[in-house]
């Protein structure tokens, strides 16, 4: 059984409260990537911000349009566990603590590539 320790991405690029949504922007251009956690001064995860926040919500930074309430699992949660959750929820994507430290993120991109993979043919 797959779990987040086995899919989730560990390059991870973060914003504060205090970013600009030209450079959250920028970012998320850059990296090609649609949302990203947002981290407090201390590194605790306080929020996610994604492209539909910042196409469809007003304000200066990302402090101003992010998504407060998140959702998110831990290294040892199973795979089927985290796609009900982002299905359940309708998020896409999720952060995996340790604790308090954020270790990595799972996408429904992740879940569709490691139901790829030779071991999980069964599970298709």
């Amino acid at each position: 059984m797959l779990t987040a320790r086995d899919i989730m991405s560990t390059t991870l690029h973060t914003v504060t409260v205090q970013t600009t949504l030209y450079d959250l922007a920028n970012l998320l251009s850059s990296k090609r990537i649609s949302g990203t956690p947002v981290l407090s001064d201390d590194g605790a995860v306080i929020g996610i911000v994604t492209e539909a926040d910042l196409i469809s919500k007003t304000g200066a930074t990302v402090g101003d349009i992010m998504t407060r309430s998140v959702s998110s699992v831990t290294e040892d949660t199973p795979m089927r566990e985290i796609a009900h959750l982002l299905s359940e929820k309708d998020i896409k994507r999720v952060p995996v603590m340790r604790g308090e430290k954020l270790v990595g993120l799972v996408s429904r991109g992740d879940i569709v590539r490691a139901m790829l993979r030779d071991d999980q043919q069964e599970a298709l």
